[in-house]
């Protein structure tokens, strides 16, 4: 993935920051956490972060906007499990926002949902006369 760059366009459908104090430093710190839905036939839902308290303002991320996130994939070990994280690294507002903003997000460290899930969608036939069949197998 040498000089590939990653991007994801969807809506945000909830936030989390978090602060703190570094143990090494002593310096404070902050992170926001965002979760963007994606569009389509088979919607996902990505988990991205945000570090530092300059990036987070001039993202200004809220509830409901439509962005495009360009990232990068990161995992390290520690202490014999490995972990990823997915690093926003530019946050760009699309023109299908939401015009109407949204309250900042809770700073409990609890996940701020955009809307209560609605009901699944009726499921295809998929029956042997069915010929909206886009499986590429």
């Amino acid at each position: 993935m040498a000089n590939d760059e990653l991007k994801i366009t969807g809506k945000v459908i909830a936030l989390q920051e978090q602060s703190g104090v570094s143990n090494k430093t002593g310096n404070t710190w902050k992170k926001q956490e965002f979760v963007v839905e994606t569009q389509g036939q088979y919607p996902k839902k990505v988990c991205f972060q945000l570090f530092g308290e300059e990036r987070i303002a001039q993202a200004a991320i809220q509830t409901g906007n439509e962005v495009t996130v360009s990232f990068d994939i990161n995992s390290r070990e520690y202490q014999g499990r490995w972990f990823t994280n997915i690093d926003a690294w530019k946050v760009e507002h699309t023109a299908a926002s939401s015009a109407r903003p949204t309250p900042p997000p809770a700073t409990s460290g609890n996940y701020v949902p955009a809307s209560t899930p609605s009901a699944p969608s009726p499921a295809s036939d998929f029956s042997p006369t069915d010929t909206n069949d886009d499986l590429p197998f």
